[in-house]
């Protein structure tokens, strides 16, 4: 029914958009090389890029990568580090040589399998972190494994002001944004933590220690 619902809004959005939104409106922004690399006792020593094939198969218009670090993690009952991911997109429609094609986000839970880490768990959650456009609010938890390793993914869908966890929801969201405001800008907000000695707990503390401060100010670089 989800999926059903959300092919029939879409073909309504394409109807009501050409019929009334020509124009795609891209909101001002901060470019992400323009973030702070400390967050209190978090740092990231080192911003990673993408090789070119994978940046254009995203079709991510800018984002920062990288693994932050917490001093004397251990000691707090933190793991140490959180691998971000801030992946964001001035437009989820792509249009070359007279032609649409589609540059939406891709979902982590979709890719992930791709890279080889099974899904062990998956869940929609409700988290309170302080700075999001709405909070409390509901995102994607997943539990993924590769051989011996075991990593925590929260991830949700940022767009427009609206905090987004499931993916037919950014759909319906993105069509209506498209058909009314002649947006379809948004991000991907993914935080990835390993679970060392199996302590999904430690993991956890980690993703609520760090997370609220990589939010505070992330409306600078993904519009409301």
């Amino acid at each position: 029914m989800k999926v059903a619902a959300a092919v029939g809004f879409l073909l309504l959005n394409l109807y009501v958009y050409y019929e009334l939104a020509t124009d795609a409106v891209i909101p001002p922004r901060q470019t992400f090389d323009r973030m702070p690399l400390e967050q209190g006792d978090w740092s990231c020593a080192r911003p990673e890029r993408m090789d070119a094939p994978t940046e254009k198969n995203l079709g991510v218009t800018d984002y920062h990568l990288c693994t932050w670090q917490r001093a004397n993690g251990d000691n707090a009952g933190i793991t140490p580090e959180v691998g971000v991911y801030l992946g964001y997109h001035s437009t989820q429609i792509r249009e070359e040589g007279g032609g649409a094609g589609e540059n939406s986000i891709h979902p982590p839970a979709h890719c992930l399998p791709g890279s080889g880490w099974d899904i062990v768990r998956l869940e929609t959650v409700e988290v309170d972190l302080p700075g999001l456009p709405q909070s409390p609010t509901r995102v994607r938890r997943l539990l993924i494994a590769k051989g011996n390793s075991r990593q925590l993914v929260y991830y949700w869908y940022q767009q427009a002001g609206r905090v987004i966890a499931e993916d037919w929801e950014k759909i319906i969201y993105m069509g209506w944004d498209r058909a009314s405001r002649g947006r379809t800008d948004g991000a991907l907000v993914r935080f990835t933590v390993p679970v060392l000695g199996r302590n999904e707990a430690a993991a956890d503390a980690a993703f609520r220690d760090l997370a609220p401060r990589m939010i505070r100010g992330l409306g600078d670089y993904v519009p409301n």
